[in-house]
């Protein structure tokens, strides 16, 4: 099998470090990829942003399956155009991924099913009065998301009143995200651990679990500072028991998936929290997590690409299967990041971290390689530095040793990714 990646990030190499372990899979291609992805894959220059020039590089390549990593994509109709091409895709169609896509519609599809999630009210460029007026009547966790993609960076939870009207009117006049956010949806907000779950889907209105991960939003220790796109996971998650997912599969993903106007195939990534009322949805991504993808898939036992191909083709029947090890994620960030992160600056340590042994894995986000052949940086993400251990506390002590090996200037992480007193909160 021909396995093609499109995508660049931390997620993609994950993805590609998986399906070039399988037994299926002959030859992994990137597109574009990333220096990182080079260790296990031929990399090609593609413009993911149109779902035809993915289409037609599949055919070039003759790939028999085509992951597709981010959701831009996904949302821009990328398996779309391989499907129409006969090219198996492992994704959901456009019309599935507005679930991602648009998060007012993903809101009103939950509230038609039945699946528990916060009070919500969405407003669009023009409504600035009313969505203020919607503010006011919740009890004092405001949370405002652009309706529309925004690269993980589209989400403010605030106590701060003030500070909640500002994003409103940022966001509904264009100023913060352009006509991405001139759709807002404003939410009461939740309180409890977050967990991460994500679902293999072939099209049927059930799913199969992966191990739920929890993941680290904010920039800085303590959860402080703005929300980014991701500072680290880990996986398993002690709060998240096999009693937990059942429920969320019975109330939350089974629901979901039955509502929606077409069938889902991929996998559906729900990001929920373990209110004192039950797990609720906070939001649904119609791809791999970015960085749980870095510590989930590590764990995984079974082979990737035999259940990507049999989600593309309607029929999950191989179990999935995980180890009883656990894996922490530490996101090392470029100077500036999230609001204006610096590029160019040359890495060390790579070959420090990777000698660690064959526990720690070192997946590239945003890097690049300069024309002396040195890693530079290349976005705000700059690594996602994954180990495995018995334990989280050893998986995690290993993470963190490899972040240490790794240098350039400017860098910073989380220090707590995984620490005991969020391992081991409850609801």
């Amino acid at each position: 099998m021909r396995a093609l990646v499109v995508g660049t990030g931390a997620r993609e190499h994950a993805l590609a470090w998986a399906l070039a372990r399988s037994p299926e899979v002959e030859e992994v291609l990137a597109a574009p990829g990333n220096p990182g992805i080079e260790a296990v894959g031929r990399c090609i220059e593609v413009d993911v942003s149109n779902p035809a020039a993915i289409a037609s590089l599949a055919d070039d390549l003759d790939a028999d399956l085509t992951v597709v990593g981010p959701e831009a994509p996904l949302v821009a109709g990328a398996v779309d155009a391989l499907e129409a091409r006969g090219r198996a895709a492992f994704g959901p169609r456009a019309e599935a991924a507005k679930l991602e896509g648009s998060k007012s519609w993903m809101k009103h599809v939950l509230t038609g099913a039945g699946v528990p999630t916060a009070r919500y009210a969405a407003f669009r460029a023009g409504e600035e009065e009313r969505a203020l007026a919607f503010l006011d009547t919740l009890p004092g966790l405001y949370v405002v998301k652009t309706d529309g993609l925004a690269a993980g960076k589209g989400v403010v939870v605030t106590e701060s009143l003030p500070d909640a009207r500002d994003t409103v009117r940022s966001y509904l006049s264009g100023a913060a995200f352009g006509d991405a956010g001139r759709t807002c949806v404003i939410e009461e907000g939740l309180t409890g651990p977050e967990l991460s779950l994500l679902v293999l889907c072939d099209g049927s209105t059930d799913g199969v679990p992966l191990a739920p991960a929890q993941d680290f939003k904010r920039v800085g220790d303590g959860d402080t500072g703005p929300n980014t796109g991701g500072m680290g996971a880990y996986s398993p998650v002690p709060a998240a028991d096999g009693a937990i997912v059942d429920e969320v599969m019975a109330k939350i993903i089974g629901p979901t998936l039955h509502a929606l106007p077409v069938p889902y195939r991929g996998v559906l990534y729900a990001g929920l929290m373990l209110t004192p009322d039950g797990p609720k949805v906070i939001e649904y991504n119609v791809r791999f997590g970015d960085p749980e993808c870095q510590a989930v898939i590590p764990r995984l036992r079974s082979d990737l690409a035999t259940h990507a191909v049999e989600a593309a083709s309607r029929r999950l029947t191989t179990p999935v299967e995980f180890g009883d090890d656990a894996c922490v994620t530490v996101v090392m960030a470029a100077e500036g990041y999230p609001t204006n992160p610096r590029t160019g600056d040359a890495i060390d340590g790579l070959d420090a971290a990777a000698a660690l042994g064959d526990d720690v894995l070192v997946f590239h986000a945003g890097t690049n390689r300069a024309p002396d052949g040195r890693i530079v940086t290349a976005g705000g993400r700059v690594l996602a530095v994954s180990a495995a251990g018995p334990s989280i506390g050893q998986a995690r002590t290993r993470a963190y040793d490899a972040v240490g090996a790794i240098s350039w200037p400017g860098a910073h992480y989380r220090r707590d990714i995984a620490a005991p007193h969020y391992v081991e909160r409850r609801a």
